[in-house]
């Protein structure tokens, strides 16, 4: 495979580092050829790839959804306009809930700043003594309303 684009044109026509490209190969995300010298060549298709995994990545979704996601499609061809349809309907609860908690905390942010809090009475972060701990992991009293609307949706 001579020709195609090189890691550098890749990255120049994506935006996406060189590095991340690399990191994106070995995770089994886009697909290289090797030339004689071992050159890495990507076909152009694999542009289409890299602007679906980063889209995906800014809307939330890991890595590991991503690999899933293209795994899915015949061949590890590269997503057409149906499947990302078809993909992002899959994620769109998801989507709404980070919506929903990215708004809270937008919301409730002029009481909070930061760990630097002027009311532990209000905060909606603070665990005194870790008392929260048999609950789970996280910031419990912040992902209070997320539990209960996962639970009622059975997510």
């Amino acid at each position: 495979m001579q020709e195609g684009l090189t890691i550098g044109e890749l990255a120049a026509r994506s935006g996406v580092a060189p590095s991340a490209l690399r990191y994106y190969e070995r995770l089994g995300l886009v697909r290289a050829g090797r030339t004689g010298g071992n050159q890495r060549r990507y076909e152009r298709s694999e542009l289409r790839r890299v602007a679906f995994i980063r889209i995906s990545q800014q809307v939330g979704i890991s890595l590991d959804e991503i690999r899933a996601a293209l795994d899915s499609l015949p061949d590890s061809r590269t997503p057409t306009t149906s499947d990302w349809t078809r993909l992002s309907a899959s994620w769109q609860g998801r989507l709404d809930e980070r919506i929903r908690m990215l708004t809270k905390l937008r919301d409730d942010l002029d009481g909070c700043i930061g760990c630097g809090c002027l009311s532990l009475q209000r905060c909606a972060l603070y665990n005194q003594n870790d008392e929260l701990a048999a609950q789970g992991p996280g910031a419990r009293l912040m992902l209070a309303d997320t539990n209960a609307s996962a639970d009622a949706t059975g997510t």
